[in-house]
């Protein structure tokens, strides 16, 4: 029954629309990473060259996050979605008719990242619709469009086998066409936001709560996205596993952060987001310290579906606060939120990089992730009792919707 007035409370196509359009996104932003050991091989590449390939078009796509969703307030979701995916297309062609060098390769990174600022439209988009009570989910279903992570993984190695990965590139147009054209004929505009002036929207780049978010999001996405990157070079490198299979074990582990991001979003509504992040967060931090021993493929895999489980559900769960905090301009707050979070996960295959030249392992990358993830849940704890006073209810759940218009201290 619960179910049943999900999806009655709003627009269900609108949603479908937001999953396919950040899921095929997704699979753009991360597929250099999915290639990377084709490129590595071609341009042989130190680890430090790896890792900057990997981090440039995270960081792009962080850096134009906030952008996009300043634009999506004053020409609506929808058609910031719709350039965005055109501007893409045009981006993709770029890579399949001109990349043919590693500076090349980075400078294609760009486009790449056009495909990373999705996020905060998409997520607004689709939980627009739904009341606050259902927010935590319809963002986690909005935000499983980090599946993408997984066709990519999937598909992009043995394309690269066959065709050349440049020809991937080609293929990826292809795919994006399909979430074009249903955003144009099929997905509406939620009623959800207010017309403000741009100084206006600017003002969350200096509240606190904002950058708390921003904080945590760093560990929760900045560590997914920045994992997702690597995992291909990282199993190819350091257990040996051929070009062809290292997206199977990736795909494997990164799809569990996208079932986990419902979940999260929806065990967040009903216990609270606040709560779950205290939970998530510590299993983040231990998963990380143990996945710095570097244990056989077989154990490093089990430790990583679990560190990817907590990473998607921790990101369902802030999610799930965000809309709350900040009601009328979710698509810009979701946006820097987003923005900051990849920004830190775009340095993280650097981290590991530098980690493998300069250490002689991976293990600093992962002692590096984890001491962050320390620092965040100590803040979350320092900050939970004033959040659950002002604007959210117990352990983080959703107020009445009388009380729920907190937008500024």
């Amino acid at each position: 029954m619960a179910v049943k007035g999900f999806w009655k409370s709003g627009h269900p196509p609108t949603l479908f629309c937001a999953f396919l359009y950040f899921d095929f996104c997704f699979a753009i932003w991360v597929m250099n990473g999915a290639m990377a050991p084709f490129i590595s091989e071609e341009f042989h590449l130190t680890p430090m060259q790896k890792g900057f390939m990997l981090s440039v078009p995270v960081l792009a796509g962080a850096f134009m996050r906030f952008p996009t969703g300043i634009l999506a307030q004053y020409i609506q979701r929808k058609w910031a979605a719709v350039l965005e995916m055109g501007l893409i297309c045009v981006g993709l062609a770029y890579g399949y008719f001109f990349v043919n060098t590693y500076d090349q390769v980075l400078y294609m990174g760009i486009p790449l990242g056009i495909a990373g600022a999705s996020f905060g439209v998409a997520i607004s988009l689709g939980s627009g619709w739904f009341p606050p009570k259902y927010k935590g989910l319809a963002a986690g279903i909005s935000g499983a469009g980090n599946s993408g992570a997984v066709i990519a993984m999937l598909l992009a190695p043995p394309l690269a086998k066959r065709y050349g990965w440049q020809s991937v590139y080609g293929y990826a147009i292809l795919l994006m066409l399909v979430p074009l054209f249903l955003m144009i004929f099929v997905a509406k505009e939620p009623p959800d936001q207010e017309k403000k002036k741009l100084s206006d929207y600017l003002k969350i780049l200096v509240d606190k709560d904002a950058w708390i978010f921003n904080i945590i999001y760093i560990v929760t996405f900045g560590g997914y996205i920045g994992l997702t990157m690597f995992l291909p070079t990282f199993f190819h490198d350091q257990y040996g596993i051929a070009k062809t299979s290292v997206g199977q074990y990736a795909a494997v582990i990164a799809i569990m952060a996208s079932i986990l991001r419902v979940a999260g979003g929806w065990a967040a509504d009903k216990i609270g987001g606040v709560r779950m992040l205290n939970y998530l967060l510590a299993a983040i931090v231990i998963c990380s310290f143990v996945a710095s021993t570097l244990p056989s493929p077989v154990v490093i895999t089990v430790i990583l579906v679990i560190l990817f489980s907590a990473l998607g559900a921790a990101n369902g769960s802030t999610f799930q606060l965000v809309p709350l905090r900040f009601p009328h301009s979710t698509p810009v707050a979701m946006s820097l939120v987003g923005e900051v979070g990849a920004l830190g996960g775009g340095f993280l295959p650097w981290a590991m990089g530098i980690s493998k030249q300069y250490l002689g392992s991976f293990s600093g990358g992962f002692i590096f992730f984890a001491l962050f993830g320390v620092f965040a849940f100590v803040m979350l704890l320092v900050v939970q009792k004033r959040w659950t006073r002002t604007w959210v209810g117990e352990g983080g759940k959703a107020r009445h919707h009388e009380e729920t218009s907190y937008e500024t201290p």
